[in-house]
């Protein structure tokens, strides 16, 4: 898009005043709590109006952003292309236009001017770097809005694991069917089954190396469902390290028993653990002595497990297992390894100004977010109000003989049905997470703090700290890489975009953005007047 966007510049300058309308909802639960596409475009074309602005045409998606690219969204940014003179796109508000980075970063790549209607701001090239930054936090809490619809999910899938059930793809040997109430299960796979089966009894005999089995296997047949390609050695060890195939699995950190059918024993399954485990106990085992960061990262030359080590009775080193051979990556000091995980924590610190302009940001968050709670309840429960009187006035009218009875049972169980559906949309209110600020401000009080704990806690608590923000941590070559798991990535990349900025000494107008400086779109302070 970037290139899009130079080749755009040279050959003609965007009108500002001639635009495009942006519509969405993310279900159609939302349309009928009055988030509505018709009131959407009403106000957005009134808005276009009222500034003097001509509409090019109008995009309406009826689906989530949390995944990047929307039908219409798509199709917005093609027509834009294609027509370089619109400079402009109105949306009702910073939500309905992107909840996910990558959709963020490919409308900053675009000459564009754009309104947030109802937020009353608009986002532009020449917006300063504090707002902009501002900006840049309610979008990462939009992203951690919709990822928390998801949660019912998990909540689900938390529920199955507790009854029994594997709540997810079933792994090389089962199959995902629906059981005899509708709920998905697993069961054995004829084919691979018996193929599983024979690679823990292989395995088992301490006679062949990881290597040898896996080739064994294959040359059995035991491959992947879609692709058919043999299983790799990677799989088979992860197939002998899988507890599900005896019937128990683990499942967010707990243990279940299954209702499934067992593949293999108990006995069996603890031997094969033995086997893996004695090729390597010269190298795994770390004695009493818990090690922080064992288990945390990989080797980044050969992905084999880096683990803590006792050199001359107090020194603790971490070195590759060598699990897949041996490995050049030289012994590391423990002391080395903090500093470098204290180091990437650092990045998600704030300094006091900037938390400050962050709370800030959040607050109005929390606020828009009640307040259309609030409306949308209101609507509700205005039609639920209307639906019970509307019930009442006709059962009069039944025993007045105004109307028939088949009439009266008609019409009433339509309206039974439509007051049913009011009770829910008002029970998922009552039931919604009301603490979206109070958890925004714990994640960035976690950042400020990791840093810190990491330095300070216990070696379980350093190991659960590190987990909980970071991974792929990789080792290689005297460097530490890591990604930031949600929403702590988002965290990280809007306060990259501080690096460059330097206050200026006039409070919040500081944090001016350096010459060059690539920024992500923000509200502007120079605000279109709305009559």
């Amino acid at each position: 898009m970037a290139k899009t966007r130079k080749t755009r510049q040279r050959r003609i300058e965007p009108d500002r005043t001639r635009a495009v309308v942006y519509a969405r909802v993310s279900s159609k639960e939302q349309d009928r709590e009055g988030f509505s596409i018709p009131a959407q475009l009403k106000l957005l074309n009134e808005y276009a109006i009222t500034n003097g602005m001509a509409v090019a045409r109008e995009f309406i998606d009826v689906e989530t952003a949390k995944a990047s690219g929307r039908t219409s969204f798509n199709e917005m940014l093609r027509f834009l292309d294609e027509h370089p003179g619109i400079g402009t796109i109105l949306v009702e508000k910073t939500d309905r236009l992107y909840r996910n980075l990558k959709d963020w970063v490919t409308l900053d790549d675009l000459d564009l001017e754009i309104h947030l209607v109802k937020e009353g701001v608009v986002l532009s090239s020449d917006s300063r770097s504090s707002e902009k930054f501002m900006h840049g936090i309610k979008v990462l809490m939009a992203k951690n809005y919709i990822d928390n619809l998801s949660e019912e999910v998990r909540k689900g899938m938390l529920e199955k694991a507790e009854q029994g059930l594997w709540p997810s793809a079933a792994p090389l040997g089962y199959l995902n069917v629906e059981g005899a109430d509708g709920k998905k299960i697993i069961v054995p796979d004829p084919k691979l089954a018996p193929l599983v089966q024979k690679l823990y009894e292989w395995y088992s005999t301490g006679q062949y190396s990881l290597r040898a089995v896996s080739k064994k296997a294959r040359e059995a047949g035991l491959a992947y469902r879609k692709s058919g390609t043999g299983v790799s050695m990677a799989t088979a060890h992860k197939i002998l390290r899988n507890r599900i195939y005896t019937g128990t699995f683990d499942w967010n950190g707990h243990r279940y028993d299954g209702s499934y059918q067992a593949l293999i024993d108990i006995d069996l399954w603890n031997a094969v653990q033995d086997v893996l485990d004695g090729r390597n106990a010269s190298k795994l085992r770390s004695g009493p002595r818990d090690f922080p960061f064992s288990g945390v990262m990989k080797c980044g030359h050969c992905g084999c497990a880096m683990v803590g080590e006792i050199k001359k009775r107090k020194y603790v080193y971490y070195h590759c297992t060598g699990f897949k051979g041996k490995c050049g990556e030289p012994y590391v000091r423990e002391e080395v390894l903090e500093e470098k995980f204290a180091a990437l924590l650092g990045r998600l610190r704030l300094d006091d100004e900037v938390f400050d302009l962050i709370r800030r940001a959040l607050k109005e968050s929390e606020e828009e977010r009640t307040r259309d709670q609030k409306e949308a309840r209101a609507r509700i429960q205005a039609e639920h109000d209307r639906l019970q009187d509307r019930m009442m006035a006709m059962y009069v009218d039944k025993l007045d003989g105004k109307i028939t009875e088949n009439f009266y049972t008609r019409l009433q169980a339509t309206w039974r049905d439509e007051r049913k559906r009011c009770l829910a949309d008002l029970a998922r209110f009552d039931d919604a997470d009301d603490s979206q600020f109070e958890a925004g401000l714990t994640i960035l009080r976690l950042g400020q703090e990791a840093a810190e704990a990491l330095k300070t806690g216990s070696p379980t608590q350093k190991r659960n700290l590190l987990n909980y923000v970071l991974s792929n941590c990789t080792w290689a070559n005297g460097e530490l890489t890591a990604d930031f798991n949600e929403p702590f990535d988002l965290l990280d990349e809007t306060l990259a975009q501080t690096h460059a900025a330097a206050p200026t000494g006039d409070g919040e107008a500081g944090y001016e953005v350096a010459k060059g400086e690539k920024w992500l779109p923000g509200p502007d302070s120079n605000q279109r007047p709305s009559g």
